[in-house]
């Protein structure tokens, strides 16, 4: 009897072990500490739970902070002595790189007081696209206005421009960040090749393979 009893007994162990072992596959794992998803926050403070810490807020001086390493070469002033453009159609704000001769990064801060948007369009107001070239034709002429055969303050004129795509609406609020590079430049004749791009965010808004201008004779 007592070798019944234990065999019996060993059958019932094995088949529990069985079923705690079927049933735990459909159960969901605990997942650790760390690998839980948690909510943030850009402006606000998340409340503690389960011991976490709340993340630092960002507020005004953080986001302000994240261009501090961004330098002006030229400001407004300096770009007003530069070129001959003046408002409303002066759309470049200020540079921050600058090689002479070769390329320039600029900035066009866009702003609902430009009076194009009070008809392009009255109920969604969009930067047009000609102007995002124009700014980058501005840029340019930064540039060329410095190098030998140009001198500051000079008019120059589009001759012609290719490969124009626009990938996003640019709108008020956004800040255009543009960068030029001069292709070719012969200071006989004031004529001026140069490609150019324009980002918001870090997105690409509009790129050209080229642009051509040439100096008012």
């Amino acid at each position: 009897l007592s070798h019944n009893n234990n065999a019996n007994m060993m059958k019932r162990i094995a088949l529990l072990t069985a079923l705690v072992a079927s049933t735990s596959a459909f159960t969901s794992p605990i997942l650790p500490q760390t690998a839980r998803l948690t909510s943030t926050s850009v402006f606000g403070k998340k409340d503690k739970k389960d011991g976490e810490d709340a993340p630092v807020a960002s507020g005004a001086e953080e986001i302000s902070a994240l261009t501090a390493g961004v330098k002006t070469i030229f400001s407004l002033e300096d770009i007003a002595k530069i070129l001959p453009h003046r408002y409303p159609f002066l759309l470049v704000d200020k540079v921050v790189e600058y090689e002479m001769g070769k390329r320039a990064v600029g900035i066009k801060s866009v702003t609902l007081n430009e009076p194009h948007f009070t008809g392009h369009f009255p109920d969604r107001p969009i930067m047009p696209g000609v102007l995002q070239v124009e700014a980058m034709a501005q840029l340019a002429g930064i540039v060329c206005l410095q190098m030998e055969g140009a001198e500051p303050g000079a008019v120059f004129f589009f001759a012609g421009v290719d490969g124009v795509k626009w990938k996003k609406p640019v709108v008020p609020g956004d800040t255009l960040v543009m960068e030029v590079e001069i292709k070719k430049w012969n200071k006989r004749f004031g004529i001026a090749t140069a490609t150019g791009r324009a980002y918001v965010d870090g997105e690409m808004a509009v790129e050209l393979d080229e642009m051509k201008f040439a100096l008012a004779k």
